[in-house]
């Protein structure tokens, strides 16, 4: 039969036609309904197998199937329970559906469609719940992974391994359409995306309410990253979910949940004085895969070149007398110095040298050995370690090195950064989450260094300490804290409390929560009062999520094999998973087909239906032994423990950077920002030199000549570059606010005279028309 419809890049039909999806946005929490569409045009029954990315901190809790007439609802089950009734039904000729998580990694899952008859169509829909993670910038940012990159596995992990099938983003053979509905208490000021989107349409005059929907033609070569921003978006609140009927009263589903969000508002005056000691320590991805370009749009910018420019912007912002270390890691991993080092000029410009010459060229992502280097280092006292990770994210152990961080959440904080499309969100999220950090999303066109310094600025702020959670309710009602307890707080950023609330309350009563903590020695609090009415048409969305934060909980707190309590954590996640019916780890997803009457006839034949992943082309991949980003097509083996990728021994092979017509790779020319900031000295000042005069377009003879009689050069070179930063980069003030302070309070500590002066002669040369205050003098 010759091939018709959709085929691969190896003309094997693929049955899965489209994907529908469909983002409801109340305030901070999104329902996301996925319907994906698959005919089986060949003349044999077929099981699709497809394996694909979700948001890591979402909870999945609805699937089902449409055949014809035939609507299926799915059960969750524990896991080896619903592998051998989708086995054993499509072994009786039943038509099957099995959706799975990676038991490596949150953010993976496998969707089985098993005895599609030949000509049979089938939609599946898929339903989860996730809140939204607040931006640095306030936006509330929504991604669905449209990519899977291939996750790389560390050596000397064992266990039978499923192939997954990629296929370069432009050969995706399948459409994708996103429309997505807004709704909120407060206006919704812009909608952005990193794809093109038609525009934002109000539904009522207040601008409460909004819908848009993706344009056509998207290429999956990027995720679907949806910013929302919302007008006065730091306003706590309260919402109280009713508990489901058919439930147990006194289980999670049973009785009421409440969902709270804070956003606390630290003193200014303890907030503008940032801290001038810390321990920093960076840890930079140099695996192959760093080669690939952030974005499309200027391929000769890949993820190390940004990676290091952005190490270099952080090295220079350092504040004086703290101390630091950078560690590299790949297949192994190397640092700059045995241990962190007191920051100053000398220990500054030997880590810049290093940095500068950094390439991705360490193989595999194998981050868990260094970090458990890192973390076997004493702490020194009176600095406290500050962890700063970057990574694409490529890698299959998450959970392991999640639970690591954890494991050492006491000794320091930890801020990571998701580098380019496909980045894990269940890695990103997990270790800042565990390490009472913040995540950073780098996609797109976005720049790493504002993301990046924005992060730094939340190192700098004092450490919130002694947090505690106390309620306030009703006589006869109680709260029972579902979330992990919180264990950081940064200025304007969100943190969320779910509790079960048990006890009958009259319909009008109110409660309270309040945060207590200490913030650099002074005693805080944020008390946000609520109503006990259960609010109307949330459904289970609260509940749903309340589960999965309990779920995560108990997946990061199971007993090593051995201990008595060892299985007492994942029998009571796989119990709860099964009661909310929001999957876990431990469970799956099943369907089975028990009314169509009559069994499929026929061998049947199995069909990976393809990935997008972005990056690297198949010709960048040297690898040992199989593929992993190959195809398969092969009678149906028996089912293994799902998500072992295949490490392989891959290396990078070829650069993916296009090449110039003589075969080398063209080389970009430095950003003058850039340029402007390496000249900085470790203390903030810069020397009045020919480099200088360079970055500020003029010769060496102008600037000698501009500068005031008797000034001291440094000081003259130094307002000099702050009235080039004021006056020309204001657009990237983010990135160069902390260094221009520190330039600043260099220029003060010196007690020059003359600063009006000179402030009037740079004017003068640069054609500005700065105010010495704007400058921060």
């Amino acid at each position: 039969m010759a091939n018709c419809g959709l085929v691969t890049i190896q003309k094997e039909p693929v049955p899965l036609k489209s994907i529908e999806v469909d983002l409801e946005v109340r305030d901070h929490v999104a329902t996301v309904v996925s319907t994906l569409n698959y005919k089986n045009q060949e003349d044999k029954p077929l099981e699709a197998v497809f394996v694909f990315p979700l948001p890591g901190d979402a909870a999945v809790c609805h699937f089902s199937a449409q055949i014809g007439q035939t609507h299926i609802v799915a059960e969750v089950k524990e896991k080896q329970q619903a592998r051998e009734e989708y086995d054993d039904a499509l072994s009786s000729g039943q038509q099957a559906f099995l959706l799975e998580e990676s038991e490596q990694s949150p953010d993976i899952f496998s969707l089985s469609v098993g005895s599609l008859p030949p000509g049979e169509s089938a939609s599946i829909r898929l339903e989860y719940v996730t809140e939204l993670a607040v931006q640095a910038d306030d936006g509330l940012r929504f991604c669905l992974p449209a990519v899977l990159n291939p996750r790389y596995q560390p050596r000397g992990s064992e266990g039978p391994r499923v192939q997954v099938s990629s296929v370069p983003a432009s050969l995706v053979p399948y459409s994708l359409s996103f429309s997505v509905q807004v709704s909120s208490p407060r206006p919704i000021c812009k909608v952005e995306s990193s794809c093109s989107l038609e525009p934002l349409q109000y539904l009522n005059s207040d601008q409460t309410q909004a819908t848009l929907k993706l344009a056509a033609g998207h290429k999956f070569d990027r995720d679907v990253e949806v910013l929302i921003y919302y007008k006065d978006a730091h306003q706590p609140t309260a919402v109280v979910e009713a508990g489901q009927a058919s439930a147990q009263p006194g289980s999670l589903m049973g009785d009421p949940v409440v969902m709270v969000s804070l956003y606390p508002e630290f003193p200014q005056s303890v907030m503008s004085s940032l801290a001038s000691s810390g321990e920093f320590v960076f840890l930079m991805d140099r695996s192959g895969s760093m080669s690939c370009p952030i974005n499309n749009s200027n391929p000769q910018e890949t993820r190390i070149t940004s990676a290091r420019d952005t190490l270099l912007l952080l090295l220079k912002s350092l504040p004086m007398g703290c101390y630091f270390n950078i560690y590299s890691f790949g297949s192994s991993f190397e640092h700059i110095f045995p241990k962190s080092v007191e920051y100053n000029e000398k220990t500054m410009e030997e880590a810049v040298k290093k940095v500068e010459v950094m390439d991705s060229n360490l193989g595999g992502t194998e981050i868990l050995h260094p970090l458990q280097h890192i973390y076997s280092q004493p702490c020194i006292p009176k600095q406290p370690r500050q962890l700063f990770v970057f990574t694409d994210g490529e890698v299959g152990n998450t959970k392991e090195v999640i639970d690591h961080v954890k494991k050492n959440a006491g000794s320091h904080r930890c801020f990571s950064f998701g580098i380019g499309e496909g980045a894990s969100s269940a890695l990103i999220n997990g270790i800042a989450k565990a390490g009472g950090g913040h995540a950073q999303f780098i996609t797109g066109t976005d720049r790493m260094q504002p993301k990046v310094m924005q992060s730094l600025k939340f190192a700098l702020q004092p450490s919130v300490e002694e947090i505690s959670v106390a309620w306030d309710l009703p006589k006869g009602v109680s709260a029972t804290i579902l979330s992990p307890p919180i264990t950081t707080m940064f200025q304007g950023q969100r943190s969320l409390i779910y509790a079960q609330l048990t006890g009958e309350s009259p319909a009008a009563s109110e409660g309270s929560v309040t945060v207590k903590y200490s913030l650099a020695g002074h005693p805080s609090q944020n008390q946000l009062n609520f109503g006990l009415k259960p609010a109307e048409d949330t459904g289970l969305t609260v509940h749903r999520l309340a589960a999965r934060t309990v779920i995560r909980s108990l997946e990061l707190e199971q007993a090593p094999y051995g201990d008595p309590r060892y299985g007492e954590a994942q029998k009571k996640a796989a119990e709860l998973s099964v009661q909310s019916g929001v999957s876990s780890s431990f469970t799956a997803f099943i369907a089975v087909n028990k009314d169509n009457g009559k069994s499929v006839q026929g061998p049947l034949v199995r069909r990976n239906v393809p990935t997008p992943f972005y990056g690297m082309p198949m010709a960048c991949f040297a690898m040992s032994g199989p593929p992993v980003m190959a195809m398969a097509c092969a009678a149906r083996p028996g089912r293994s423990s799902f998500m072992r990728f295949r490490a392989g021994g891959s290396r990078i092979a070829a650069d993916c950077l296009p090449e110039s017509s003589d075969g080398v790779s063209p080389k970009p020319s430095r950003d003058p920002l850039l340029q402007l900031v390496s000249l900085q000295k470790a203390a903030g000042c810069w020397l009045l030199a020919a480099d200088l005069a360079d970055v500020l377009g003029k010769t060496s003879e102008e600037v000698e000549k501009s500068k005031p009689a008797s000034v001291n050069e440094e000081v003259y070179a130094t307002i000099l570059a702050l009235i080039w930063l004021h006056g020309f980069k204001m657009d990237a003030k983010e990135e160069w606010e902390l260094l221009a302070g520190k330039a600043a309070s260099w220029i003060q500590a010196q007690n020059a005279a003359c600063v009006s002066e000179c402030v009037e002669a740079g004017n003068a040369l640069l054609g500005c028309s700065m105010k010495k205050e704007a400058l921060g003098l």
